[in-house]
């Protein structure tokens, strides 16, 4: 049986830190462009099997520079369809899990720090299990620069998904997401950012050749609020950081994606996007313009 959250949790704002004083997110977040997002539910569909001709069509195109995006972005909530009923690429489908979750995304930036706003409504629980009992509601995204992780610029976070990865059929679980031949030194790696529900935390680490959820020195909050069935979650990063954070500029385009873990979901049993490009004051799938 679903576990209702008190009258306070529900109006509670969730924070980590209240960050400088300097930091202060649009104070109008209706005047600020959102993106329309959909993330759906993956499967078993790690790198190795988008890479696959003979199980993903996509692979060719793939091959030829093509996107996942290019392809799939006004199909994924029809992909999200068909693998969490077991049609396709899900070998245990799991009753009552949400197909898909359609998201709005905002950024913004004022120089120091750049703003991420992400909100959607909470998908009705069915019956999935509760697998992570701290955390109703994660939600984490990672940025890439220049394309250094091999196919970051087309597949977005899929580059960190692989069939040993914990949780995967047959996977140890000690085995994290990892990036292959990735050197921090050289800027092979994915920045990550997540906010717990349950923990109240905000995290900032990076993805190289394992998973590393802290360590980071960008993030300055992280905020998340639920009204009713509606989630809202903020998160505040400096536009700078140490090792593990990816510097952005104006002027640049970054390897953007992200992911919600769902009625209390751990793994792979998340809700993804496809890979989109995040713009410093350029224009791209969605912009960070300095307010």
């Amino acid at each position: 049986m679903k576990k209702t959250m008190t009258a306070a949790a529900i109006g509670a704002v969730l924070a980590l830190g209240a960050g400088p004083a300097s930091a202060a997110a649009p104070a109008d977040w209706s005047k600020v462009a959102a993106k329309d997002i959909t993330l759906f539910y993956p499967g078993v569909s790690p790198l190795e099997w988008i890479q696959k001709g003979t199980e993903h069509g996509g692979a060719r195109a793939l091959k030829k520079g093509e996107t996942c995006a290019d392809c799939h972005h006004e199909e994924a909530a029809d992909m999200g369809k068909k693998i969490a009923s077991g049609q396709k690429i899900e070998p245990s489908p799991i009753p009552g899990k949400a197909a898909f979750i359609p998201v709005k995304v905002q950024a913004a930036h004022d120089g120091a720090n750049l703003y991420l706003r992400f909100s959607w409504k909470q998908p009705a629980a069915l019956g999935a299990p509760k697998m992570d009992d701290k955390n109703p509601v994660k939600i984490a995204f990672m940025l890439e620069s220049g394309g250094k992780v091999d196919l970051a610029d087309q597949s977005g976070c899929w580059a960190t998904c692989h069939t040993d990865s914990r949780t995967m059929p047959g996977a140890a679980e000690t085995k994290t997401k990892y990036v292959k031949g990735a050197s921090l030194a050289e800027g092979k790696f994915y920045d990550l950012y997540q906010w717990r529900s349950g923990e109240k935390k905000g995290f900032d680490g990076h993805v190289a050749d394992t998973r590393v959820m802290e360590g980071g020195s960008a993030l300055v909050s992280a905020e998340g609020k639920q009204d009713g069935d509606n989630w809202t979650v903020v998160f505040t990063r400096k536009l700078t950081g140490g090792q593990g954070d990816v510097a952005l500029e104006a002027g640049k385009l970054y390897n953007f994606g992200f992911a919600i873990h769902d009625d209390n979901a751990f793994g792979r049993f998340h809700h993804v996007s496809l890979g989109y490009k995040l713009g410093i004051d350029a224009q791209a799938d969605i912009t960070a313009a300095k307010q």
